[in-house]
C-alpha cells in the first residue's frame, strides 16, 4: 500500500506503482535521499535520474516534473525529503553570524550521493519515518540544523546556495512563458518566478500576448498536445499530464472545443 506523509518539514514517499509527481513548483530548498526505486526529474536544464542511494539537493523556486518508479526487482519507490525553508535558514544565518552572501548562480540540482555523512544522516531519519509520532518539533528543528551544518561542511560554497535570500528579479516574461507554459502551476507561481506581483504579471501578460494568461496557457498546451499526438503518435492519456492538464476529461473536452474533433481521432490508422 502506498504511504505518503508530510510531518513538520519531513516528507516521506512510498509508491508501489509508477506515478508522476503532482507538485511541479519547488518553493523551498529540498535535500532528498532515495531509499529504493528510481526517480526522474525533468527540468529545462535537462533530465536528472536518481537511483537507490542517491542524495540530491534541489534549489528553491524551480519548476520540475518528476516520475517515481519502483525498482526492476519490485521494490517500491521510497524517499525522504527535508525542506530547508527560508525562515529556518534565516534563523541559522543569524545564530551563526552569516552575513550577506553573493547571489547564487550555480546548478539548481546538486548530486551529493558520495557523502558518507549525509548518508548516515538520512539513515538516522529512518526510525522517525517508521515512528512519526516520535518526530517532535524540537527534534525536527535539530535534524534540520544538522542537515544545514553537514551541507556547509560538505562544500563551503553551498553557503550562497542556502543563504541567498533574494527573490527572483524581473525577467523577460515572453521568453520565460514560452519555455515553461507546460508546467501545471498556479499563476501566482509564474508571477513570482518572473519577478512580479500577480497583478503586474497579468497586466504585463495582456500587453505582450493580447490574451489573458489562462486563455493563452490553454491554447499553448493544446497546440503542444496536438503536435505530440499527431506527429509523435502519442496517446491522449500519455499527453495530457505532460502538457499541463490535471485530468484527462478536462483535456479531452478542451481539445475538442478548440480543434472541433476528438484528440483520439488523430491516432486512428496509425
Amino acid at each position: 500500500m502506498d504511504n505518503n506523509y508530510f510531518h513538520y518539514n519531513l516528507l516521506y514517499s512510498c509508491e508501489y506503482q509508477q506515478k508522476r509527481g503532482h507538485e511541479q513548483f519547488v518553493e523551498e530548498h529540498a535535500l532528498g535521499y532515495l531509499i529504493s526505486g528510481e526517480s526522474k526529474f525533468f527540468t529545462n536544464e535537462g533530465t536528472f535520474v536518481a537511483k537507490e542511494g542517491t542524495i540530491g539537493l534541489l534549489r528553491k523556486n524551480q519548476l520540475v516534473k518528476s516520475l517515481k518508479l519502483p525498482s526492476e526487482s519490485g521494490q517500491p519507490f521510497k524517499s525522504i525529503n527535508i525542506f530547508l525553508d527560508q525562515e529556518t535558514l534565516r534563523k541559522y544565518a543569524s545564530a551563526n553570524n552569516i552575513g550577506k552572501v553573493e547571489p547564487y548562480a550555480g546548478a539548481t540540482m546538486i548530486d551529493l550521493s558520495n557523502n558518507i555523512f549525509l548518508k548516515g544522516y538520512f539513515e538516522s531519519l529512518i526510525p522517525y519515518v517508521e515512528n512519526p509520532q516520535k518526530l517532535t518539533q524540537k527534534i525536527a528543528e535539530l535534524k534540520t540544523n544538522e542537515a544545514i551544518e553537514l551541507l556547509l561542511q560538505t562544500n563551503p560554497s553551498l553557503k550562497s546556495f542556502l543563504f541567498d535570500f533574494q527573490e527572483p528579479h524581473k525577467i523577460d516574461l515572453e521568453a520565460y512563458m514560452n519555455r515553461n507554459y507546460h508546467y501545471n502551476v498556479p499563476l501566482k507561481n509564474f508571477a513570482k518566478l518572473t519577478g512580479r506581483s500577480l497583478a503586474t504579471f497579468k497586466r504585463d501578460f495582456q500587453k505582450i500576448f493580447s490574451l489573458s494568461p489562462e486563455k493563452w496557457l490553454q491554447q499553448k498546451r493544446l497546440q503542444l498536445a496536438h503536435y505530440l499526438i499527431a506527429e509523435k503518435h502519442q496517446k491522449p492519456s500519455e499527453v495530457y499530464l505532460e502538457v499541463g492538464f490535471e485530468n484527462l476529461s478536462h483535456f479531452s473536452d478542451s481539445f475538442k472545443k478548440m480543434f472541433g474533433y476528438n484528440a483520439s481521432s488523430l491516432n486512428i490508422g496509425k
